[in-house]
């Protein structure tokens, strides 16, 4: 087979510029190091799982190692699951030596690459598998949970979800736990689903004191906020380390409808008669 043989060559360029030329958004790769790329390599980052079996031939190569990491940092599984490559996922995960949890440089896992943007089919598969833990934290301390939920991904939120053994509290190096920036970008899906948790908690401040209620306040999130005020166990006047309260964010940044949310009733004794 032409394709295979072709990938398998370290000293020929020829399939790297083609896939470069199809594949210009993927700037972070050093293609001047081109040549510490195996042809599984460049099957896994470019999705090459078609007709001609490419991958399917390469993980069947004596000697192929599944687990191995490039000057990038990054395994096979690892560049497959990120890019959103399922038969490729799929092929790499059937080989009994795969190690499915293993980290790049950054400490992120081909969950977390997966949950990070939004390939809910990449993340079902790891999920399935019991040698995956979805609460493995990458050097920032961020879990697959906080970095789908930071970035909005609504279906790999629900799916992680699923888990029994997720922490869908668990914060990052700073504190802050994923309601929190779910809260701040505004993702209503997102933050309505880590709300349904009893395991969540939504006061929980950061290092620096802020709250959920207080992100979604200082950025104007109006739905958010009435979602979070939705919560019985809310405390909306939970002040931050410098003493100021989510109501006051919002008045200081000019967000009417999130003020006229958090301002508290007039009490009927100050009523006009």
């Amino acid at each position: 087979m032409l394709a295979p043989k072709l990938l398998d060559d370290n000293d020929n360029l020829i399939s790297t510029n083609i896939s470069r030329a199809q594949e210009p958004y993927l700037f972070h790769i050093d293609f001047d190091k081109v040549f510490l790329l195996s042809g599984l390599y460049r099957a896994s980052i470019f999705g090459i799982d078609g007709v001609d079996g490419v991958v399917a031939y390469l993980v069947e190569v004596e000697g192929c190692d599944m687990n191995k990491r490039v000057s990038m940092g990054d395994t096979p599984l690892g560049w497959a699951a990120g890019n959103g490559h399922d038969g490729v996922v799929k092929l790499l995960l059937g080989r009994h030596d795969i190690g499915p949890d293993k980290p790049d440089k950054t400490g992120q896992t081909p969950l977390s690459r997966a949950a990070s943007n939004g390939h809910e089919g990449a993340v079902k598969m790891l999920l399935g598998r019991d040698d995956v833990n979805p609460n493995e934290p990458d050097r920032y301390g961020q879990t697959p949970l906080w970095l789908a939920a930071y970035n909005g991904h609504e279906g790999v939120v629900k799916a992680l979800l699923g888990r029994d053994d997720i922490n869908p509290d668990k914060p990052n190096q700073d504190g802050q736990a994923p309601l929190l920036w779910a809260a701040y970008n505004g993702h209503e899906g997102v933050v309505k689903m880590l709300l349904g948790r009893d395991d969540v908690n939504p006061n929980r401040p950061d290092m620096y004191g802020e709250t959920p209620l207080m992100s979604a306040a200082c950025t104007g999130r109006e739905a958010v906020v009435r979602l979070l005020l939705g919560r019985g166990d809310i405390d909306p006047d939970m002040p931050d380390r410098q003493g100021r309260t989510p109501l006051l964010w919002a008045t200081e940044n000019g967000h009417a409808g999130v003020i006229s949310l958090l301002q508290p009733p007039i009490s009927a004794t100050h009523s006009p008669a």
